[in-house]
């Protein structure tokens, strides 16, 4: 877990650390605006429990120092920034995070600093009398929402790499909504008790005096203060912009010329691939496996300047051999020019861009089903197309939904077979998955025969072969009509297990690595070595004589 979470040089782990502190004191301090919607003495009973901790001496410092830290890292971001295009999601962070301390130094200087510095009692209805029912209640409840979401968005950035976190989303988007709603309405709810007390002259002067109102000369101070500290901020913003401006001009000096083959001339920093500047100049590149040279589609021919590129990498060399790439194909993902370069794009998206981002696929481990009907041909041998139509298709509503209830989905139906493919959050659930599918299709098999059995009509026999391997999911087809399907490996050796248990007369071969991910801890005496036609490596698998009770051996 470490190695995944904690990535990175010390700057990431700095911008990390200090985010999870910050994320865990907004968290805190909006549970406790919310319990105002309960009773008054919530909403201070906890915030005396928080100042306990952030207003300890050791507490400050690291909360504070987690503050500039992160603040600074963003900043330095900025300014080390090669360009300004980025994901959607990297801007908007970006610029949420910009956004914060426009209202939160607003915010400390009329807290903590007041509390310091004149003895203001900086209690949570102080805060909120201080504020309403002026615009600042509304721009305050602006800066709740927007310190939530940038805190979400950066912690979805991180945990994203964990195999547990897309399973756990669909769970915490429900908190992450909560969250600021129930600080809202503890907020409004609060606001409206302390206006209505400031209503009574008598209960105001109490307020004021428990408070210890800072009185207008202190006012004035506290407004000076905030104005110098947006000044400060606005000058650290200004520099890291002229910083970024200044390297980009001196990069200028240091660049590369890249002419496109019908396409445009462009101007990159040296060090970047070729497929960095198009995407960084805003040129249409295909690049399906997102740049890892793990596929071919961004590959390009250089006309001009390849004999001043470095000799292809072990990697670039085995994929550009794979699909026995002409003389002068390179990988743009690959190579990175120093010197000018005209490069001619194979695989061009333009006027397709929406289509060639929904159709470039994704890898991914998964679990494939293979099933056919046995003797199809024989038994439908003179009998009418809509008999045979009527028989496949009550055949098919018997079986798949064995196989959707496991989440499975039917990738395609192909005669008397079908093709299915288990798309779960990773291997391990996708083979679990699949291994009960497997064994629900017998099972509802055995109770389909029972109704052809009382019809007079014969039983029907099937074979299954169960797979778990890599696949690329994505729409394959012409532009307007392509469906979303499946190809690999995988769909190949799923398809030859399916032949040979005609030969060896069972219901179901299953490969070993299915079994291994699944957690299988049956009698694996059995399992034989598989030499399949079309596949590179013998495939040990399990026969299945009836696939009914093999679920049974799953591990929990």
């Amino acid at each position: 877990m470490k190695s995944v979470l904690w990535q990175g040089g010390w700057i990431t782990r700095l911008r990390i650390g200090s985010g999870l502190i910050l994320f865990a004191f907004a968290f805190l301090h909006f549970i406790n605006i919310g319990l105002g919607l309960f009773h008054t003495d919530y909403l201070h009973g906890m915030q005396d429990g928080r100042h306990a901790v952030t207003r300890h001496d050791i507490g400050s410092a690291l909360l504070y120092a987690a503050l500039f830290i992160h603040s600074g890292l963003a900043l330095y971001s900025i300014s080390q920034r090669k360009t300004l295009k980025m994901p959607l999601s990297m801007a908007l962070q970006i610029v949420l995070g910009l956004l914060i301390p426009l209202q939160l130094i607003a915010h400390i200087v009329h807290t903590r600093y007041a509390h310091e510095v004149f003895n203001v009692n900086d209690e949570m209805g102080y805060i909120i009398a201080l504020m309403w029912p002026s615009s600042a209640i509304w721009m305050q409840s602006m800066l709740l929402l927007v310190v939530w979401v940038h805190s979400c968005i950066g912690l979805h950035m991180w945990l994203r790499l964990t195999k547990w976190w897309p399973k756990t989303v669909p769970y915490l988007i429900g908190l992450a909504v909560f969250v600021p709603s129930f600080a809202m309405a503890g907020l409004l709810t609060e606001g409206r008790r302390i206006w209505a007390d400031f209503g009574d002259p008598f209960l105001r002067d109490q307020y004021i005096e428990h408070y210890n109102w800072p009185s207008p000369e202190e006012f004035q101070a506290l407004f000076s203060v905030k104005g110098n500290a947006l000044l400060a901020f606005w000058i650290a913003l200004g520099v890291s912009l002229a910083v970024f401006a200044g390297r980009k001009l001196l990069r200028r000096r240091h660049s590369v010329r890249v002419t496109y083959v019908e396409g445009p001339e462009v101007v990159a920093e040296k060090g970047m691939t070729l497929l960095e500047i198009s995407q960084a100049s805003g040129i249409p590149h295909t690049a399906l496996c997102g740049g890892k040279g793990r596929c071919t589609t961004c590959r390009v021919i250089v006309e001009d300047g390849a004999a001043e590129l470095p000799a292809p990498s072990e990697v670039e060399a085995r994929s550009l051999a794979a699909v026995r790439a002409p003389k002068g194909a390179r990988l743009a993902c690959q190579i990175r020019p120093t010197q000018p370069i005209t490069a001619f794009r194979m695989f061009r998206p333009d006027g397709l861009r929406n289509r060639a981002h929904a159709s470039q696929g994704q890898e991914r481990q998964l679990a494939v089903l293979f099933l056919d009907m046995r003797g199809f041909t024989s038994r439908t041998t003179g009998q009418l197309p809509y008999d045979i139509v009527f028989l496949l298709n009550r055949f098919f509503d018997a079986i798949v939904p064995a196989i959707t209830a496991e989440g499975g989905v039917v990738d395609k139906y192909m005669g008397d077979g079908l093709l299915a493919v288990f798309e779960t959050a990773d291997p391990a659930s996708s083979a679990r998955a699949g291994l009960m599918a497997a064994a629900d299709v017998s099972r509802a098999l055995e109770r389909f025969n029972k109704q052809l059995n009382a019809e007079g009509s014969s039983h029907i026999r099937i074979g299954m072969g169960l797979h778990l391997g890599d696949l690329v999911l994505g729409e394959i087809g012409a532009a307007g009509t392509a469906t979303r399907t499946i190809i690999g490996d995988a769909v190949n050796v799923a398809s030859r297990l399916e032949a040979e248990t005609k030969t060896l007369g069972v219901e179901l071969l299953v490969s070993e690595d299915l079994l291994r991910a699944a957690g299988y801890d049956g009698d694996e005496t059995g399992l034989q070595s598989f030499k399949l036609r079309g596949v590179s490596r013998p495939i040990p698998a399990l026969p299945v004589r009836n696939a009914t009770l093999l679920a049974l051996r799953i591990a929990a």
